[in-house]
């Protein structure tokens, strides 16, 4: 008892210092080259971590995520493209970005969830297709033209911190959703499918509806970084919203952190 007490504390005072390590971290590394860096770090952090969260948890490698970062990305772009007064007030439209993620991927999943395995790597890749072919063509993405952010108007030696903190709540926020599933009811029926889907389907476990909801809750921090995303470069295109590498990116950063884990993405 006394053991598992001090493995407690000593957990409990790695978390602190880290956060307190990330939360000064734009304040002592100044330089906007770095701190540019620090936040595409901090957004592939919690768009690995989300995509653990489904692909980790259930055992079905997700290649299609792109799809939910592209669609926070246009979603926040179409939403302030004619705005005016640019402030970090629009940070709000980051949840909202995140939500609209979250819906489409309740089709998505309807769709590839009837698969299994192989073929639903498959079938994730090929509705990413889509979703990318639908970004060039439809006239409310402007194309392969894109859509231009408007740009706030901050102090420019400090212009990245605001978006190193947001990207950082998403990260906290991702790895606490994972916490999150992980301890619950529904993070022990996606354990068991990702063991035995068929023994789990025979013990009484909702299969179909546990996949499809860890689904949706996976999509919520990738639309998140991707309204981010667009934010912080002013500019939205699709191939960069959609982007294929995106979604080998995540997928290798948690198989090489420790894929089902909860600090490895």
């Amino acid at each position: 008892m006394e053991r598992q007490r001090r493995i407690g504390i000593a957990k409990v005072a790695g978390i602190v210092a880290a956060l307190a390590a990330f939360a000064v971290f734009p304040l002592v590394f100044t330089n906007p080259a770095t701190t540019t860096i620090a936040v595409f770090t901090l957004l592939f952090m919690a768009c690995a971590t989300a995509w653990n969260a489904f692909s980790g948890y259930t055992g079905y490698i997700a290649l299609g995520h792109a799809a939910f970062f592209g669609t926070g990305a246009y979603v926040f772009a179409i939403t302030t493209q004619h705005m005016t007064n640019v402030g970090s007030s629009l940070f709000a439209l980051v949840p909202v970005s995140g939500l609209a993620a979250m819906v489409v991927a309740v089709p998505f999943g309807l769709v590839a969830l009837r698969t299994r395995r192989h073929t639903f790597v498959v079938i994730t890749i090929a509705i990413f297709f889509i979703f990318q072919l639908l970004a060039f063509n439809l006239g409310i993405t402007d194309g392969s033209s894109g859509i231009q952010v408007p740009t706030p108007s901050w102090d420019s030696t400090t212009f990245n911190n605001p978006f190193y903190y947001v990207s950082l709540g998403i990260v906290v926020f991702a790895t606490v959703l994972s916490w999150g599933l992980r301890r619950s009811v529904l993070g022990l029926q996606l354990l068991a499918i990702r063991d035995d889907e068929d023994r789990a389907r025979g013990l009484g476990v909702p299969a179909g509806r546990a996949k499809l909801i860890a689904f949706a809750i996976s999509a919520l921090p990738v639309g998140m970084a991707g309204a981010v995303y667009a934010f912080f470069l002013g500019q939205i295109f699709p191939q960069f919203a959609f982007n294929p590498l995106f979604d080998l990116s995540i997928a290798l950063m948690s198989l090489f952190g420790g894929i089902g884990t909860l600090a490895g993405p």
